[in-house]
C-alpha cells in the first residue's frame, strides 16, 4: 500500500475571512467563483483527493447552514483565524490535517496528495507546506517611513531599499498545510502574542520548534484577496474547464 493510500486525513477549509479587501459585501469564502461559491471548489478538491477521509469547514458565524454533505462537518468560526482552526480541530479525529485557505479555490487534489505525501515520508517531520519558490526579485527596505504608504501629512515620502534579499533560498507558502494533528494543537497553546501574529500555521508550528517541510507547488494555486485576483482566478478555472 501506497503512503498516499495509506494517509488518512481531515481536511479543515478556513472559511471564516470577511471578504473586504475584495470588497465582496460578505464573506469571501461564498463570493460567487465561476457560478459556484468559492469555497465549494475547495471542498470538490477535498473529496477528489484520495488521503482526505473527512472535511470541517469554519465559517462565519450565522452561515452555518450554508454548506452541506455527509462528508462535511461545519463550524463557526472564530475572531481570528488561529480561532477558526481551533475551533475545527476539535473535530478532527484523524492522526493528519490539512489546512486549507478557501481563498485559494484552485487547489487541485494532486496537490494535497503530494503535500501529504511529504510529511508521511518523513517520521521526524511535523508538517508540510505547499509552497512555489520566490520568481520576484526582493528588497528589504531601510528603517524609517515604510510602515504605512503615502504617509499622513508627509509629502512625497519615499521608502528607501535596505538591502536585495537572495530570492535562491526564498518560497512563498500556501496552502494546503499538513501537520501531524497533536503537533498543531500544540503549536496552538503558544502564546496569544505569538498566535496573532503568525500569518500560517506552519509559523506556529516552526515556533514550538516542530520541523515543516516544502513540497513545489504553482503559482497558479493563488490566493483571492483582490478583485482582480477573483478575474485571474474566474480565468483559470476556465482554461481548466476547456481542457
Amino acid at each position: 500500500m501506497s503512503s498516499r493510500a495509506a494517509a488518512s486525513v481531515t481536511a479543515v477549509i478556513a472559511a471564516a475571512g470577511s471578504g473586504e479587501r475584495l470588497g465582496a459585501g460578505g464573506p469571501k469564502a461564498f463570493v460567487p467563483l465561476a457560478g459556484r461559491p468559492m469555497v465549494e471548489w475547495s471542498i470538490a478538491a477535498m473529496r477528489a483527493a484520495s488521503p482526505v477521509r473527512s472535511i470541517v469547514v469554519a465559517c462565519p458565524p450565522g452561515h452555518v447552514h450554508d454548506l452541506g454533505g455527509h462528508d462535511l462537518g461545519v463550524v463557526d468560526g472564530g475572531a481570528t483565524r488561529a480561532q477558526s482552526v481551533a475551533n475545527a480541530l476539535a473535530a478532527v479525529g484523524t492522526e493528519l490535517v490539512a489546512i486549507h485557505d478557501a481563498a485559494r479555490p484552485l487547489v487541485t487534489p494532486e496537490l494535497v496528495e503530494g503535500v501529504v505525501a511529504t510529511l508521511v515520508a518523513d517520521p521526524e517531520a511535523d508538517g508540510a507546506i505547499a509552497a512555489t519558490p520566490v520568481a520576484d526579485t526582493i528588497k528589504r527596505a531601510a528603517p524609517g517611513l515604510l510602515q504605512h504608504f503615502p504617509h499622513p501629512g508627509v509629502e512625497n515620502a519615499a521608502i528607501v531599499v535596505g538591502e536585495t534579499v537572495d530570492r535562491g533560498r526564498l518560497w512563498a507558502a500556501q496552502t494546503p498545510q499538513v501537520f501531524r494533528v497533536e503537533a498543531l494543537r500544540r503549536a496552538l497553546k503558544a502564546d496569544p502574542a505569538q498566535i496573532d501574529a503568525a500569518t500560517d500555521e506552519a509559523m506556529l508550528v516552526e515556533t514550538a520548534g516542530g520541523r515543516v517541510l516544502v513540497y513545489p507547488s504553482s503559482p497558479e494555486n493563488l490566493k483571492v484577496t483582490a478583485p482582480a485576483d477573483l478575474r485571474l482566478a474566474e480565468l483559470l478555472v476556465g482554461g481548466r474547464s476547456a481542457q
